[in-house]
């Protein structure tokens, strides 16, 4: 259903903080020819948290239509309020959009017993596949295998995006889920091992930049081809780390305009544009990439 390298995909915007439609266009139609398995719109590395619901909804709807069922599209409707995250889907439900990227409860730090009516209830809100998303690092809080594995037994939650980077989380989910329940990365640096130890792709930063790279790798691991795998991970690395040297999407975003496929790096404030001390970093990592001279 979902499987191989799917993008977090960035929203191009203009200098005026206005999203760029005709770039968002573009980038779509790159994916697209560069091979990758599926879109997730609206997720962190959207800059959902400064993008409005009314503008959300537009561009989901685009990409779907630009999209027309050639990969699945998975829409972000996460929030730390409930009611809101019900409501969202609600909406989101009406587009033709293939399923949901369903983020833990942010800022407010809920418990293990809180997460799991929360996604009770966003769940009940669809009929449409939806994946948990588990990234202790920008929520606060950590969904633990016991209670994915109590989530899973519902039929439309069908699978995780795994952020922590631990292949021992990764153990934990195969232990308790069901075989069937998907087992997908969120963290782009342990995506091949994540892949090697049973998982089934990942859901990708680095397929910003690199997607047929990231397509590719992806292939070889599922299809147990490792040895050529971790060659070009290994190229891809730089980029799997650098991408983060400052808080998701900067990098990427100033990458992706080094490299010709936005036209503006520009980002939504309180995010700001990358520091120049980083920007040597990010040029080697894409030259180790082989995506620069």
């Amino acid at each position: 259903m979902f499987s191989g390298s799917i993008v977090a995909l960035v929203t191009p915007m203009l200098p005026d903080g206005n999203i760029d439609y005709k770039g968002l266009e573009q980038l779509v139609s790159w994916h697209l020819q560069q091979g990758t398995a599926g879109l997730v719109i609206m997720g962190t590395t959207a800059e959902a948290a400064t993008i409005n619901f009314v503008e959300q909804l537009d561009i989901i709807g685009r990409v779907v239509n630009q999209v027309s069922g050639q990969v699945p599209v998975l829409a972000g409707n996460g929030s730390n309020a409930t009611a809101e995250g019900v409501s969202r889907t609600r909406e989101l439900d009406k587009l033709a959009i293939d399923g949901f990227l369903t983020v833990t409860p942010f800022y407010n730090k809920p418990m293990q017993k809180g997460m799991l009516a929360h996604f009770q209830q966003v769940a009940a809100a669809t009929s449409k596949p939806v994946l948990l998303y588990n990234v202790p690092g920008r929520t606060g809080v950590d969904l633990l295998p016991e209670t994915v594995a109590e989530l899973a037994t519902i039929d439309n939650i069908v699978g995780i995006k795994e952020a922590t980077g631990s292949l021992i989380r990764l153990t934990e989910l195969q232990q308790r889920c069901p075989t069937d329940f998907l087992l997908l990365s969120g963290d782009d640096a342990t995506s091949l091992a994540f892949m090697q130890g049973g998982g089934h792709g990942v859901i990708s930063v680095t397929a910003n930049v690199a997607p047929a790279q990231m397509a590719k790798l992806c292939q070889l691991a599922l299809t147990g081809q490792f040895n050529e795998a971790k060659l070009l991970d290994d190229k891809l690395q730089g980029l799997h780390h650098q991408l983060f040297i400052e808080s998701n999407p900067i990098p990427t975003k100033w990458a992706l305009q080094r490299l010709e496929l936005i036209k503006s790096d520009f980002l939504r404030l309180p995010m700001t544009q990358l520091e120049p001390i980083h920007h040597r970093v990010i040029e080697q990592a894409l030259q180790q990439a082989g995506l620069t001279a």
